[in-house]
């Protein structure tokens, strides 16, 4: 099905639509969103269709004009060498991290050249055959490395479009042959 308009999307959610066994088969594939991509599929499967509710404050949101939005920077220049400043830098992350829940990071000191790799590693991984991201297709997220879709695919009101992979690299970063063969370089870099 093709959404058209409100109604169809509205469709999508009469009681008998069973989200989730449609969730748990998902799932199960450990394939994410990229296996569907990779499957063919010609339409959004229902778990991604957000409730008219969640539309209509979209809608409002973008009536009002209110979509200017400015990410958090937060800015570690000297955090090693003054005492006050760290505390300052500290209360501006706690700050970003309550409000908005994200920030950006600048003059942290990391070579782009490492950023570059690492990006390009998870991008390798993401393009990998997906019976070597099902190894790490986990929704335990106290493993080292986790590949899923969407943490709260079984809890949101609808799934996002998303698959996301991470490394817990503090306070014990990973073995390197815990890692995908894809990004174990990476992390070669970053001990550099």
């Amino acid at each position: 099905m093709v959404v058209t308009s409100r109604d169809e999307v509205s469709a999508s959610h009469k009681p008998d639509y069973d989200r989730a066994s449609e969730l748990k088969a998902f799932d199960d594939t450990k394939a994410g969103v990229k296996g569907l991509v990779d499957a063919g599929v010609t339409e959004i499967p229902r778990i991604f269709y957000h409730p008219p509710e969640n539309l209509d404050n979209t809608s409002a949101t973008a009536a009002t004009g209110d979509t200017q939005f400015s990410i958090p920077v937060i800015d570690l220049q000297g955090i090693d060498k003054d005492v006050i400043k760290r505390r300052e830098i500290v209360e501006r992350v706690r700050d970003a991290s309550g409000i908005w829940g994200f920030f950006q990071v600048v003059n942290h000191g990391i070579h782009v050249s490492v950023l570059e790799e690492m990006k390009e590693g998870v991008r390798r991984f993401h393009e990998e055959d997906s019976e070597v991201k099902k190894e790490f297709y986990t929704r335990d997220h106290m493993r080292p490395v986790v590949y899923n879709s969407n943490f709260d695919l079984y809890s949101g009101p609808a799934t996002n479009w998303r698959d996301s992979f991470s490394c817990i690299m503090a306070p014990n970063s990973p073995k390197p042959e815990d890692l995908p063969a894809s990004c174990r370089y990476v992390k070669e870099l970053i001990r550099c």
